[in-house]
């Protein structure tokens, strides 16, 4: 594996299945200004969320060696499918190696609903995995809950379509009929979908509670960060990377579409039979 030198120890290093991380990203780096930040989009195999759960727990192994061997010093599994697929057997294996990982926030939902009905939006895989199932069933045994999967959405997000007439069909779609049966609350179960807040708050308009459970894995990982590695060490606000294992161009695209600006990005490959990930060095 081709090692880039300029990552400091202890760095965090954030992955998902695409862009969508970047919204966890952008939310420990409000809370977390000053640790350094390797971010890893998985575009060459977005969506993960249609993929099997096996297939998801060897890719997102890969990656945590991947950004370990780069100085790594906490894993964030900014993605629900990845977390429901591999957060426990990742921390069994990395033993040491503090994880946070995407937790369906159906227990705030529950907590905070009067109408004892709660939306929520996530991929196939992540209402198949136990991690969904046995929060639902532990913190949410008394309320009705709605699934909807969106079907393409997280494909019209990583394009930067944030409300054009296809994403807007798409919500519709999943949200009126949870309207219907007088939800009063929406849990995003993928990292993708806080881009399409606006639209969804348009769309369920002021009654109803949209809940993005980013600002709580930053804060997570900010406690982690205080007590578990030396994260007052190479602090460089600046030092934040950003590495795509698709399109180049086109995630650069997207990142000028978004609140995050004046980083590094560099593109990986992964090798032919998935085992490693090399960095495509710039000629």
């Amino acid at each position: 594996m081709n090692k880039l030198t300029f990552f400091p120890k202890n760095t965090i290093g954030i992955f998902d299945s695409g862009v969508g991380g970047l919204s966890v990203l952008r939310e420990i780096r409000n809370q977390v200004p000053d640790s350094p930040i390797i971010y890893f989009g998985d575009q060459f195999h977005v969506p993960y969320g249609q993929r099997e759960l096996d297939e998801v727990y060897s890719l997102s192994r890969v990656i945590t060696q991947f950004l370990l061997n780069l100085g790594a010093g906490i894993i964030v599994v900014a993605c629900n499918t990845a977390s429901a697929a591999a957060l426990y057997p990742l921390r069994e294996e990395f033993q040491g190696i503090p994880f946070v990982g995407m937790e369906p926030a159906v227990k705030p939902a529950a907590e905070k609903t009067h109408s004892g009905k709660v939306g929520v939006l996530a991929t196939p895989a992540t209402f198949q995995s136990k991690l969904y199932n046995s929060v639902v069933e532990r913190f949410a045994k008394n309320v009705k809950i709605y699934q909807n999967t969106c079907s393409g959405l997280v494909q019209e997000i990583e394009k930067g379509n944030f409300s054009g007439i296809e994403t807007r069909n798409i919500l519709e779609n999943a949200l009126y009929p949870m309207l219907e049966n007088e939800i009063d609350s929406i849990v995003l179960g993928c990292t993708h979908y806080p881009f399409v807040i606006p639209l969804i708050k348009e769309i369920v308009g002021p009654d109803v509670t949209v809940i993005d459970p980013a600002p709580a894995v930053a804060k997570q990982t900010m406690r982690i960060l205080s007590k578990d590695i030396d994260s007052g060490a190479n602090k460089n606000k600046n030092n934040t990377i950003l590495l795509t294992s698709g399109s180049i161009k086109e995630f650069k695209n997207f990142i000028n579409l978004i609140d995050i600006n004046n980083y590094e990005i560099h593109q990986v490959k992964w090798s032919q039979d998935k085992s490693e990930i090399n960095i495509v060095h710039e000629k």
